[in-house]
C-alpha cells in the first residue's frame, strides 16, 4: 500500500541498519529535521545516480542531532530501516520546501545460505587483509547480513543500488559471491606485483634448488 514519505535525495546508496552521519545545511532538509523531531516522522535516502533520483531507496529514522550550529546548520546521525520504491516523485511535499513521494515497502527475505555466507566469510577476510582492513570483519556480529559489508567490497555504485534491488538474502549472497570472485584474483596479482617492484634493486637471499 502506497504512504507518503518525505524523501532527502542523495548522491549514495543508503542500506538498512546502516548508521549515517549527515551535515544538513540547506533550510528545506532544516526543516525536514525539525518535523522528524516535533512529528516523530521518518525520510527516505533515494541515490540521485545518472542526473536523476533512484526509484529504490532506504528509509531511515532520525537518531539524534549532534550539535546545532549558530547558522542553523546541524549535524545528525541516522539509521537504515528498509527498502521503498517510489511510485510517484514530489519536488515538494504539500506546505513542505522539501521533496516527498508515493512509495511502497518492499519485503525481504532475510535468510541465507549457511554455507555461502562461510565462503564469502573467507573471501571478505582474504579481501580485507589484501586491504588492510581487517578490523573491520572483527567488529562483525557471526550472523552479519551482505547489507553490513556492502560497502566494503569495492562494488560500483550501480552495482551496490542491484544489491539494494535484491528482495533477498540469499540473492545478495549470490551476487556478492560472484563479484568476490571476479576481484579476489585482479587484487592478489596486483599485490604480487607490488611485492616483486619492492624487491627490485635489492639484494635478494634466495636458497638455490637441489639438483
Amino acid at each position: 500500500m502506497a504512504r507518503l514519505l518525505a524523501l532527502f535525495p542523495l548522491s549514495l546508496i543508503v542500506f538498512p541498519g546502516e548508521k549515517l552521519n549527515l551535515h544538513i545545511f540547506e533550510p528545506r532538509y532544516r526543516q525536514l529535521v525539525r518535523d522528524c523531531i516535533q512529528e516523530g516522522i521518518t525520510f527516505g535516502i533515494p541515490p540521485y545516480l545518472n542526473n536523476s533520483v533512484g526509484q529504490l531507496g532506504t528509509e531511515v529514522k532520525l537518531l539524534e542531532v549532534e550539535k546545532v550550529y549558530p547558522s542553523g546548520e546541524m549535524d545528525i546521525r541516522t539509521q537504515g530501516i528498509g527498502v521503498f520504491r517510489i511510485r510517484e516523485f514530489y519536488r515538494q511535499a504539500p506546505d513542505k520546501l522539501y521533496a516527498a513521494g508515493k512509495v511502497e515497502d518492499i519485503q525481504d527475505d532475510a535468510v541465507g545460505d549457511s554455507a555461502l555466507q562461510e565462503r564469502i566469510t573467507e573471501q571478505v577476510r582474504r579481501l580485507y587483509d589484501i586491504l588492510g582492513l581487517r578490523k573491520l570483519l572483527l567488529d562483525l556480529p557471526t550472523n552479519y547480513r551482505i547489507f553490513d559489508v556492502a560497502h566494503h567490497l569495492g562494488m560500483s555504485q550501480n552495482q551496490e543500488y542491484q544489491l539494494l534491488a535484491a528482495t533477498s538474502e540469499l540473492e545478495r549472497q549470490e551476487m556478492v559471491r560472484e563479484h568476490l570472485d571476479q576481484t579476489l584474483p585482479v587484487l592478489m596479482e596486483t599485490e604480487r606485483l607490488k611485492d616483486r617492484a619492492r624487491l627490485n634493486g635489492h639484494f635478494k637471499n634466495l636458497t638455490p634448488p637441489n639438483f
